[in-house]
């Protein structure tokens, strides 16, 4: 080809790739003011200003003047209360603002520049910021020096976001073979969310269902930019100026995670019914029924378990992919088999399902729900997936297929495979519905599809839902929860999948687990050892695998893991009161249970690639070991001081250390002035009353706990049915005072008595303790403190027992005298 001709072609094709671009245009005239709305109208259309608090606002444009219908999937606050804010208009911008932010709306070219009330800018588009291209809508930012980002949902590869580039779809690799596809950690996309928070002090959430793209200052260091395939062009800013705070407002947009039962909190435990994919005639009630009697047997806690995909016929349609309802022939009495493991006390037994209808044997849903029109086209025909989008097709199959389930003792859903809508799905080569509509719709399909089980089953059973997903996106923290995919069982996927769980808290989704020891292939018994400490520490505890004929079941993997799995689950078990709490929390603020340490420490550069360390709840820090052979690993510690939970060592934060972690221990780390509370030891919830509550104490100056109860079932706490009991703790030179307020709220907790295990930090054991003036009498071992008031001190490990004499129908205060 000629060189000059060449050039040409490049040029004009640039030229018009350019004039393809268009702006929303300049600011033209007439603004109006409608409650918290502000419209302007532009050179190539409209933009819409609204105030939703004085701290969030939203931000839609519109190149033909027609804005899209509010969605109900993502959003769920569309109404907000009247804001007081002022609007003025300037020589070449307009001045609008409320006692927490100050916007300047410029003129031309048309641009936003958010600041604080001091004056500091937190973010300042660029000029001709707001950009459509054919159909891709663009907004793009300037990127500040000392600017770092996160979120994004549940990223596996990094957690600052910086100089990064990114998709968000939902789905996971494709290809072959699945180590470069399918568990390619860079394009793990199972639960994508289209939110961040800078470490400005704010944060945006992309109001939109379409793939979007993101350029966090990887192309030009001064700028970032977001883009959608197709849609409007909608955001919400949301000034906090800390995380917790932007967290907040993000969650008040697209809803909170709701109470799980109390029992949630223990182990769910999941099995192929002893014959995973090719072994499906290994199967069998018996099987399930044995595995649950073992875990009883060993003394192992467990509440909730669940059969994955082989409990039913894989049909000649769809196959694995796809849900018959028509049991394999292996289970001979399905309903004796739920009616066993109610009686062996555990509280949830779920089943596994995708989306897809199809035929079995003798029941024919495909063909039914294709006739009455209750599956989503696919080719201009009728297709095989439940169309959750249409009240009556997801009644009819919940009528049709899952009460076939419930009606003999199911009680929630594994809903598998989300994804699979408008994508390539994992085990076939369908990719069912295509084009633009299905594009919109595939990101919001696994919300649509979780959504539906939780609140029938929530209806059906008569208490709090509860729903196991592999997907999701925006808006999916309402139905959960969520778990992090199918990783295969070795090293090089156990750090990911935590740092999975840390960007995914930072998105706003917090009931969240993962399959420990990993889900496919044989595990290395070290590496189930460690993976189990992390996920006995994780929001949700959650065992499952693929594994023939191991199956992560705890006794399969040696003595060590069998020991390990029960010292760490009873752990767990008497940490209900502390989690339970920290749930409590989750849902009235949108702070996920896990945490990564940069969502309390955002100006601390120090943690914002840390993606091994986080604290669980407001008080716990985990520091799971994620190397083979390792006995130590190396933590930091942010500012504040710390104590290590195992040996009582007192550390000076802002600082790093390096910690012995031989097998049998994960390094667990207690802010100093932490009070844990704690219930006793079971094996599952509700094996015993909770009649007593050990709150284990790091004294430290002075701090406060407020310990949540309700009736750990009912819905009743969203109407304020619970108690709230506020424990303080005061160390001085010559006392520390524990004071244990009596309950405050509607609810009555059960009667209990408290018993403090104290850290003990003075040089010699307390002379005197007295409760409400009158002076308890010295124990002879602490395990009399367990049934008798008094008080014990244990010199060789500094801690103190104190057991009160009055329980929690009135108010405690415990003096305790150094000298």
């Amino acid at each position: 080809m000629d060189r000059r001709f060449f050039t040409l072609a490049i040029t004009l094709f640039f030229i018009s790739s350019i004039a393809s671009a268009q702006t929303i245009g300049n600011y033209t005239s007439g603004f109006k003011k409608q409650a918290n709305q502000i419209f302007f109208n532009t050179a190539n259309g409209q933009l819409r200003f609204e105030w939703c608090t004085p701290e969030i606002f939203r931000i839609r444009t519109s190149w033909s003047g027609q804005f899209e219908s509010d969605e109900k999937l993502m959003v769920v606050n569309y109404q907000w209360p009247d804001v007081t804010a002022k609007v003025q208009e300037l020589q070449d911008h307009f001045l609008i603002s409320t006692a927490k932010l100050v916007i300047r709306l410029y003129k031309a070219p048309l641009r936003i520049e958010v600041f604080d009330p001091e004056g500091k800018l937190l973010s300042a588009d660029t000029g001709g910021s707001m950009l459509r291209e054919a159909a891709e809508i663009s907004v793009t930012k300037k990127l500040q020096a000392d600017e770092h980002f996160f979120g994004f949902g549940e990223r596996m590869d990094f957690l600052d976001r910086r100089s990064k580039n990114l998709r968000l779809n939902v789905g996971r690799g494709k290809g072959l073979p699945h180590a470069v596809g399918a568990y390619n950690i860079l394009e793990a996309n199972y639960c994508p969310v289209p939110f961040f928070m800078s470490t400005r002090g704010y944060g945006i959430f992309f109001h939109n269902s379409f793939a979007t793209e993101w350029d966090m200052g990887a192309a030009q260091k001064d700028q970032y930019s977001f883009k959608a395939a197709d849609g409007e062009l909608e955001y919400y800013f949301i000034y906090g100026p800390t995380f917790p705070d932007i967290l907040k407002g993000y969650t008040a947009v697209t809803g909170r995670s709701p109470m799980l039962p109390q029992f949630a909190l223990g182990l769910h435990a999941g099995t192929y019914s002893g014959g995973t994919w090719g072994h499906e005639e290994e199967t069998s009630d018996h099987y399930v029924i044995g595995l649950a009697r073992k875990f009883r047997e060993l003394g192992i806690p467990v509440d909730l378990l669940w059969l994955d995909s082989t409990w039913r016929l894989f049909g000649e349609n769809g196959g694995k992919g796809a849900t018959s309802f028509e049991w394999r022939e292996t289970f001979i009495n399905p309903k004796s088999m739920f009616d066993s493991l109610y009686a062996m006390n555990f509280k949830m037994v779920g089943l596994h399902i995708r989306p897809r209808f199809d035929n079995a044997k003798k029941l024919n849903l495909l063909d039914q729900a294709r006739k009455k029109g209750y599956t989503y086209p696919e080719n201009g025909g009728p297709g095989e997936f439940v169309n959750f989008f249409d009240d009556k097709a997801a009644k009819w199959w919940w009528d049709n297929g899952v009460m076939r389930v419930a009606k003999i003792g199911a009680k929630f859903l594994k809903t598998d495979e989300g994804s699979a809508f408008g994508a390539l799905a994992n085990e076939s080569e369908k990719v069912g519905p295509t084009g633009k509509t299905a594009e919109r719709l595939h990101n919001l399909y696994p919300i649509a599809y979780a959504r539906e089980p939780f609140l029938q089953f929530e209806k059906f059973n008569g208490f709090r839902g509860l729903n196991q997903t592999r997907e999701g996106y925006a808006g999916i923290q309402r139905y959960p929860y969520i778990f992090a995919g199918d990783w295969p069982s070795e090293w090089q996927y156990f750090g990911p999948v935590i740092k999975a769980g840390l960007n995914i808290g930072l998105s706003g989704v917090g009931a969240w687990s993962h399959c420990m020891g990993g889900f496919e292939r044989q595990a290395d018994p070290e590496l189930y050892i460690r993976w189990v400490q992390f996920g006995m520490f994780s929001p949700i505890a959650l065992v499952f695998g693929m594994d023939h004929p191991g199956y992560k079941e705890p006794w399969k993997y040696g003595e060590d893991a069998l020991r390990n799995f029960k010292k760490y689950d009873l752990l767990r078990y008497r940490l209900f009161p502390y989690l339970y709490t920290t749930m409590h929390q989750q849902y009235l603020t949108g702070m996920p249970m896990m945490r990564a340490l940069v969502l309390g420490n955002q100006d601390d550069e120090n943690v914002y690639e840390i993606g091994d360390q986080y604290m669980l709840g407001d008080n716990l820090m985990v520091a799971p070991v994620t190397t083979k052979g390792a006995v130590t690993r190396s933590v930091y510690l942010p500012e504040g001081n710390w104590f290590n939970y195992w040996t009582g060592e007192k550390y000076t934060g802002k600082s790093y250390r390096h910690v012995v972690a031989p097998l049998d221990t994960i390094p667990l780390f207690v802010k100093a002035g932490a009070i844990l509370p704690m219930q006793p030891g079971m094996i599952y919830s509700g094996q015993k009353p909770v009649n007593l509550i050990t709150l284990a104490i790091f004294p430290d100056g002075e701090s406060t706990y407020s310990l949540y109860e309700d009736d750990n079932l009912s819905s009743q706490y969203q109407t304020g049915n619970f108690a709230m009991t506020k424990i303080t703790s005061s160390l001085s030179a010559e006392t520390l005072t524990l004071q244990i307020a009596a309950p405050e709220g509607k609810f009555k907790p059960s009667s209990h008595q408290y018993l403090a295990k104290i850290l003990w930090t003075g040089k010699a054991g307390p002379k005197s303790v007295v409760e409400n003036g009158v002076k308890l009498k010295v124990l002879k071992t602490a395990d009399e403190a367990e049934h008798t008031a008094g008080w014990f001190y244990d010199a060789s490990a500094r801690l103190l027992w104190v057991a009160s004499a009055g329980d929690n129908r009135a108010a405690i205060n415990i003096t305790i005298n150094k000298n």
